[in-house]
């Protein structure tokens, strides 16, 4: 079985989930499972407490040991804390109130390639019949799903019900996105693309994308439908940075993402990013996480979870616990794609995670790996271009920095070019985008439990009879979960 490898007791793993972008029209590099590397040392440091509410003066305490409180949530019971050595945080774990401190960790993912398709004439949206997007026929995803039937039976989706994205930020002025971002709902919590933002780019908003992979989940939950269709034309995103240019985040930034995205009373969140940690020594922190989501779902918001792309037998994992999809009031979604050329499009994907107790439904995430036999297209467009899941590359996605530290930007900069992604984090937002539909249509506004199992109810049953470890409950299909 193959396993992260474990560097720390916290946080593992980050499914970035899955982004494998393409080199060029010609290329045929396979998208890889994630390299993932994890360390302590962004300087912060995770303060739970021992219940909801923060301690009186927590904050003068922390300053008067030379450290700053960067966020803190009554509700929940933690506090992300800036500038402490070791010898200060363990004073900070006698203080009052205080339950645990730990170093905060960090999760990295190795990510490969660049724009895909240059030169695209983008055309006057449609969101009135998305199928008309420019590249559709590149969509073998909205099809698989049956999101087509939907949107010609008038089912695009409510600017009423809100998704928020947690991941790399959003290129929020794109043509697929342009108008469907709530700017004033959207945040920031990577400081090291705060930084980047400032010196570089002070007119952008702080969720500005600097990497593409939270550009392309975005697209899939709701497009203009200009360049590409997502499940929905007209529902509102939120932005909330919980990831970096550099493919990093945080266990303290997932934490502070989820309780500001519920604070702004989305409806949904999508997590496409994953992560785990071995049970043993872990409590107080699988106990804050539970307790994270646990106040998500009685703000009203649904979770939505990537899986995982390390081909993992989530019900085997020993001391191991994967999340987020171990935690509780969770949709856990994993991958499909194309296996052989485009004829079996709901193989599990080679990479996606697995288990009968962990995997709520699956969904389209692509399933292209020329180098290691999956598929190699007869499209036009290259080999195994056919079953990625694509998005407007991100104008802002960074390639590099200079000798003087600037950014210098990839050729997404024309932004008329298209990237394709392949992993569960492709296949997560295609969830995410069902149930914003379901929200709009059914007034399951603030359910998220009524959501998750009308999701589950209609889903395709494949694999084995009933709860399969590969599948979940099925497959999801838009237009049988709207009774069409």
């Amino acid at each position: 079985m193959k396993r992260y490898t474990m560097l720390s007791a916290l946080l593992v793993a980050g499914t970035l989930a899955g982004c494998a972008d393409v080199a060029g029209p010609a290329a045929t590099a396979a998208p890889r499972s994630p390299a993932l590397s994890l360390a302590q040392g962004n300087g912060q440091h995770v303060v739970v407490f021992k219940g909801s509410g923060i301690p009186a003066g927590f904050a003068a305490e922390v300053a008067a040991l030379g450290g700053t409180v960067t966020y803190a949530h009554a509700g929940v019971g933690f506090a992300i804390v800036s500038g402490l050595g070791d010898a200060a945080a363990a004073q900070v774990g006698g203080m009052g109130g205080v339950s645990a401190v730990q170093a905060d960790e960090v999760f990295q993912l190795e990510s490969t390639g660049a724009a895909a398709e240059a030169g695209l004439d983008l055309v006057a949206a449609s969101q009135a019949d998305p199928a008309t997007a420019a590249r559709y026929g590149f969509q073998w995803n909205m099809r698989l799903i049956n999101a087509d039937d939907a949107w010609a039976a008038g089912k695009l989706g409510s600017p009423g019900v809100t998704v928020a994205i947690l991941d790399s930020g959003l290129d929020y002025d794109a043509p697929d996105l342009n108008g469907l971002v709530d700017l004033s709902r959207s945040a920031s919590f990577v400081p090291s693309d705060d930084a980047i933002t400032a010196a570089y780019f002070p007119n952008r908003h702080p969720i500005n994308d600097y990497n593409g992979h939270g550009t392309n989940v975005a697209t899939q939950v709701s497009s203009k439908a200009v360049a590409l269709a997502g499940v929905t034309s007209r529902t509102t995103l939120i932005g909330v940075k919980v990831l970096g240019a550099n493919n990093r985040g945080s266990l303290a930034g997932v934490l502070a993402g989820v309780t500001f995205a519920a604070d702004q009373g989305a409806d949904i969140a999508n997590l496409s990013l994953g992560g785990g940690f071995t049970k043993a020594g872990s409590g107080a922190f699988v106990g804050l996480i539970n307790r994270t989501l646990a106040y998500a779902n009685r703000q009203g918001m649904l979770i939505v979870v990537s899986a995982g792309n390390g081909a993992a037998d989530q019900d085997h994992d020993g001391n191991f616990s994967v999340q987020y999809c171990g935690a509780p009031h969770v949709v856990c979604v994993s991958s499909v794609g194309p296996a052989t050329g485009m004829l079996d499009q709901d193989a599990p994907a080679f990479y996606t995670d697995f288990g009968r107790s962990a995997i709520s439904v699956a969904a389209p995430g692509g399933n292209a790996d020329a180098a290691n036999g999956f598929p190699v297209s007869a499209r036009p467009w290259g080999p195994d271009f056919a079953s990625r899941v694509w998005s407007l590359c991100a104008k802002y996605r960074i390639a590099g920095f200079d000798a003087t530290g600037a950014p210098v930007l990839t050729p997404c900069a024309a932004g008329n070019r298209l990237n394709g992604f392949v992993g569960t984090s492709q296949a997560t937002p295609h969830v995410s985008g069902l149930a914003a539909l379901l929200i709009a249509e059914h007034g399951y506004s603030k359910q998220p439990s009524v959501v998750r199992h009308a999701i589950e109810r209609s889903a395709l049953d494949l694999g084995q009879t009933g709860t399969d470890p590969y599948y979940g409950r099925g497959r999801i299909d838009v237009a049988r979960a709207l009774g069409l």
